[in-house]
């Protein structure tokens, strides 16, 4: 499969000028920070989902550079050759920590932290991104979508309008993790386990004389299982009554119809009176063209009877804001056995970075079990006292939120020490399961869609210092 590749050079050019450069500046080995963080929610929403960890691992266990790889760095004529005899014995040697996949994330929160030599630390930037980006994207999606459905399932039915391979097999993981039931995507299903699911197309019906006589062949073939697309031609005059004449003379165990087309809000109603007139209240009405969270939330508002949803193409492409916007920055150096914090300062505030080895926490009301808040803190701190903790906005410095009765939790975990992997990963319905039980943990002021209550997330006071001390410095 796709993860067993070795994606190695799967990389932006820079990243290799510039592990040769290393070489060539004896720096190679000098210990670097890089912390991969977001700094904006996709869709205005209130909160993101973490996703794609488990690929990052994989990426990680697998570095290598093949005959081939040297032989195609050796012919552009501008590597030193004993970088490219470092290249065909390299070790991946670094430490790696991060956010668990399917945990709810905020911007500016380090979700993953890369600690080693400085060659090998820059060089995994693209593919770290690459994967948390797009699976973080989906996820966060995903978890928008089945919120909207309002605890009717939603599967995910987008692989032909990913955009690629790679896109519909881990946009099928990542919705999952966000709470899809199902995908349309077979190789998920023998890859992740992810329920595959899917009945006819249109094509189906057209095949035969008429919607009777493709029903009923197909009752006959899947009779534990029947569900049926009755919008082929006309959904009320024809679709949705050779569907009952079907259902009751062939008696299917578990019976269903989809609808792909039209207003939905309307047909479903009128379908769901038909079907019930005909003693048919145990038949489900799935629907599925071009949905999202907010079509979604206005038909069932104006009452559609609706038992599913399928999701394509606005759900596995992110179609309303697709790109999730990671970014990957140096926080710090190694030196004689001393960190130097570093810092990147940009006239646009949202892309000064936050310097230093660090660490975040969630803090949770002890008789609610709620998050309040997230602190990122600076890694050598204690863990945030649970009897009285000031929050720090960094942004305001006269505004502080006083907290009691509360608990932390360290958010990140050790992935690799010394290029080892220690961390093994949850099967994909334990990570759906946590996700799920995060996101109860916060409240639905930061979970809805529309001027979502933001979330704090704030430095310790320590940090905020650092980084202003920095600040001043650079300013100088």
């Amino acid at each position: 499969m796709i993860e067993k590749l070795n994606l190695t050079m799967l990389t932006d050019f820079y990243e290799i000028t510039m592990a040769n450069g290393y070489f060539c500046s004896d720096i190679a080995d000098n210990t670097a920070y890089f912390d991969m963080f977001f700094r904006k929610i996709p869709d205005d929403g209130g909160y993101a989902v973490m996703a794609g960890l488990e690929q990052v691992i994989e990426y990680l266990k697998g570095l290598r550079f093949t005959e081939e790889d040297i032989e195609y760095l050796r012919s552009k004529e501008i590597f030193n050759e004993d970088f490219l005899k470092y290249l065909a014995k390299f070790e991946f040697k670094c430490d790696v920590w991060a956010v668990p996949e399917g945990t709810p994330i905020f911007p500016g929160e380090p979700v993953i932290t890369v600690r080693g030599p400085v060659m090998q630390a820059q060089f995994v930037e693209t593919m770290i991104l690459l994967l948390i980006n797009h699976q973080s994207l989906i996820a966060t999606k995903a978890s928008r979508i089945v919120r909207a459905a309002g605890g009717r399932p939603v599967m995910e039915f987008g692989t032909r309008r990913a955009h690629s391979t790679a896109a519909a097999i881990y946009g099928a993981r990542a919705a999952y993790i966000g709470g899809c039931a199902g995908t349309a995507c077979a190789v998920a299903d023998i890859e992740y386990g992810i329920p595959a699911l899917g009945t006819m197309a249109h094509s189906w019906v057209q095949m035969y004389d008429d919607e009777y006589e493709a029903f009923r062949k197909y009752a006959e073939i899947y009779p534990t299982n029947c569900v049926l697309l009755v919008d082929t031609y006309d959904v009320l005059k024809s679709g949705v009554p050779a569907a009952i004449r079907v259902f009751k003379e062939m008696k299917p165990a578990k019976m269903g119809i989809r609808i792909d087309s039209g207003d939905i809000a309307y047909l479903t109603k009128k379908a769901r009176k038909m079907l019930d007139d005909a003693g048919l209240q145990d038949c489900t009405i799935v629907v599925s063209n071009s949905l999202d969270e907010y079509i979604i939330r206005e038909v069932i508002q104006e009452g559609a009877c609706i038992d599913s949803f399928g999701v394509g193409e606005r759900l596995i492409t992110a179609s309303s804001q697709p790109v999730f916007g990671g970014v990957y920055k140096l926080s710090a150096l190694e030196k004689d056995g001393e960190m130097i914090p570093k810092i990147k300062v940009s006239e646009n505030v949202e892309k000064i970075t936050n310097p230093g080895f660090k660490s975040v926490y969630r803090l949770y009301d002890k008789d609610t079990d709620r998050a309040l808040a997230d602190v990122i803190t600076l890694d050598s701190e204690d863990v945030p006292s649970g009897d009285d903790y000031e929050i720090f906005d960094p942004s305001a410095v006269w505004k502080r939120k006083r907290l009691s009765n509360f608990y932390a939790k360290n958010l990140r975990v050790p992935i690799f020490e010394g290029g080892k992997c220690v961390y093994e990963s949850p099967s994909i319905n334990e990570i759906r399961d946590y996700c799920a039980q995060q996101l109860d943990s916060m409240w639905n002021e930061i979970k809805r869609f529309d001027n979502p209550q933001t979330y704090y997330v704030d430095l310790s006071y320590n940090l905020w210092k650092l980084k202003n001390d920095m600040l001043a410095e650079a300013r100088k």
